[in-house]
């Protein structure tokens, strides 16, 4: 079988891209190769899928509605993992039409090449945690009947419209989709603007690092190979046709900032220099998913711990930059 991964040179899409292809599935890869991070690190990432047969890559943007849709005709794609986009919180705030382009007109694109292609099967695309906005102290995990309509960043805003474009198109058109609330993905081949990515990077160069909200906010930190559980799982098991179902995909076990950063000093055998500053516009204070949902459908459990997974993710990052 085909499959469509978009982003495919980005984080999350290379791990998925190489587990689909582990277990025989034909995959073709798109990905704009955008500057919003290092592109070397992209093009790495193309490299490595590039030497495994049954993967090809295009160059695409997205949002291109009518090459889009020709790619899912022409390779005859059933199915279709859906990660490309714009991420960023902080980015957001300085440049919010990339988001409108890469998010919203992207997200149409995909929805609009899904439902012209004969017999398609399932959509499985990213949608975020920050759909939930900042909700402090609350304690139990956010499960997905949980509000979503009170987002504290336009980037969390892009990605709860994407849900709803979804819902829509399945009511119009009937095919099956699935939308993963990502919470807080770490590990090799990371994105560089994660804070557990920067924090290496300056710890290692001996350069302070900016600890927000005063080192309270916590996080669902989640190892990729566990995130990679889900995703497959997920788009394994469709719903019935015509639904839009909405699952959160995480850890449960939500990590102090201060506890994170302890573990990575740990794994570099160093001590940072911490600057502590205040809560930054579009940040939320804790993130905790609840992933029964997910669990139930799939048996999705995840396993591996931050002690393990920060250690791994640090020998790649010093493998990789020398």
């Amino acid at each position: 079988m085909t499959v469509i991964v978009t982003g495919a040179a980005g984080f999350i899409g290379m791990h998925v891209a190489e587990r689909l292809l582990a277990r025989g599935e034909r995959v073709v890869g798109v990905d704009v190769f955008n500057d919003y991070y290092d592109p070397a690190l992209k093009a790495a990432r193309a490299e490595r899928l590039a030497g495994q047969a049954n993967f090809a890559m295009v160059r695409l943007d997205i949002a291109e509605a009518a090459r889009m849709g020709d790619l899912v005709r022409e390779t005859g794609a059933k199915r279709v993992v859906h990660l490309a986009a714009q991420a960023g919180v902080r980015y957001s705030i300085e440049h919010p039409f990339a988001y409108e382009r890469s998010n919203l007109a992207g997200h149409l694109s995909v929805l609009e090449a899904c439902r012209h292609a004969e017999g398609f099967e399932h959509l499985v695309y990213a949608s975020s945690s920050s759909v939930y906005g900042d909700r402090p102290g609350e304690g139990a995990g956010f499960k997905e009947s949980d509000a979503a309509d009170q987002p504290v960043s336009l980037y969390a805003a892009t990605k709860r419209a994407c849900e709803l474009m979804s819902t829509s198109y399945g009511k119009l058109y009937g095919y099956p989709q699935t939308g993963l609330r990502f919470f807080t993905v770490y590990g090799p081949w990371g994105r560089p603007d994660m804070a557990y990515f920067s924090f290496t990077r300056k710890i290692l160069a001996g350069e302070p690092i900016e600890v927000f909200g005063e080192g309270k906010m916590a996080r669902d930190f989640t190892y990729i190979d566990d995130i990679v559980d889900g995703i497959v799982g997920a788009l394994d098991h469709p719903p019935v046709r015509g639904e839009n179902r909405i699952l959160n995909i995480g850890d449960s076990r939500p990590v102090g900032l201060m506890n994170m950063i302890g573990v990575l000093e740990q794994s570099l055998g160093r001590e940072a220099v911490k600057i502590f500053k205040p809560m930054q516009p579009g940040d939320v204070t804790e993130t905790y998913a609840d992933v029964s949902k997910l669990a139930a459908l799939t048996g999705y459990a995840p396993r591996v711990k931050l002690e393990d997974g920060i250690p791994a993710f640090v020998e790649w990052y010093r493998g990789f930059y020398g």
